[in-house]
């Protein structure tokens, strides 16, 4: 690649990476599934009216736009808000790479082969490791909602890889439409709509700044920026930077948030990053791309993976 693109690359798994200390500021604005609402609301408009009408059957968009967007980011708010500190966030949200390949064997009759084998078990083990420095008083049901949100990221990989869709652009931004309504349901049933009013009222030029970054910044600008890659050098060239979002996810949230890193986080990192790496980016068998390796070209922070439909996958 070259310097500049290289430079971008970083850039991105940067901005992804900071996303998570970001809706850790917003979740003092607003509770977590009226900012995730929030998130995709502007993230869609004023998109939705530039893209044409969507190239990929309704079933796939609905379909991914539950699975990614109202429970994906509806569990990763929660388990936040929940307690779930902000760099460890990002950390376990990369088992999603566990998941896809577990998900990809069933569902697509993809076999991982050794390789990936041995990435899944080192990946899981840093989720252990993490645990355990989690210790009993930590956030259990947030690293809970967490994992959960993983989980179903994978579910949302799965179903954009049999979805297929021929314009990823157009994809990502009609299934951003899909979260907005029932998350907004949600919010009010679950948060009440005092407290989502109350939020709204509120709303200051923090707030809007942490709406904006999360649907402009980091969705937007960093699929964009991700898709070019991807269409100028091979996923698996583009991939491996999406390793680093875990990294500045924890040096982040210790700086601006204060977050401590002790030594057995930095061992479940090292843990993860391996394990997810020997997951993705193992060769695939037979010639073929994986959706494996598409899931790690979409790591991200809060960022739809519809990129796997282009070369990798939010």
């Amino acid at each position: 690649m070259r310097p500049v693109h290289t430079a971008l690359a970083v850039l991105v798994a940067a901005v992804w990476g900071f996303n998570f200390v970001v809706i850790e500021i917003g979740l003092g604005h607003f509770p977590p599934l009226l900012l995730s609402a929030l998130r995709f609301l502007v993230a869609a408009l004023p998109a939705v009216f530039f893209v044409g009408r969507p190239k990929t059957a309704w079933k796939w968009i609905v379909a991914v736009g539950v699975a990614l967007g109202v429970a994906k980011f509806g569990l990763l708010f929660t388990g936040m808000a929940a307690g779930m500190p902000a760099g460890l966030s990002s950390l376990v949200l990369q088992v999603q790479a566990v998941f896809t390949a577990v998900l990809a064997s069933v569902v697509l009759r993809e076999r991982p082969g050794r390789v990936r084998m041995a990435g899944m078990a080192v990946a899981l083990a840093g989720i252990v490791v993490a645990a355990v420095d989690e210790g009993a008083s930590g956030p259990v049901l947030g690293f809970t909602l967490v994992v959960a949100a993983a989980a179903c990221w994978g579910v949302s990989n799965v179903l954009t890889r049999k979805a297929s869709p021929p314009d990823a652009l157009n994809f990502m931004v009609w299934v951003c439409t899909v979260p907005v309504l029932p998350l907004f349901a949600l919010s009010l049933l679950l948060e009440g709509p005092e407290r989502d009013l109350a939020a709204l009222r509120g709303l200051d030029w923090s707030g809007a700044a942490v709406i904006g970054y999360v649907a402009w910044v980091s969705t937007v600008f960093g699929f964009g920026a991700w898709n070019h890659l991807l269409k100028r050098y091979p996923a698996s060239s583009v991939a491996p930077f999406s390793l680093l979002v875990p990294v500045f996810g924890m040096s982040s949230a210790a700086l601006v948030l204060g977050e401590g890193i002790s030594g057995l986080r930095w061992v479940a990192a090292l843990l993860l990053v391996c394990g997810v790496g020997m997951t993705s980016l193992a060769p695939a068998r037979a010639g073929t791309r994986t959706v494996a390796q598409a899931g790690a070209a979409a790591v991200t922070a809060g960022n739809p993976p519809a990129a796997a439909a282009a070369s990798p996958a939010p």
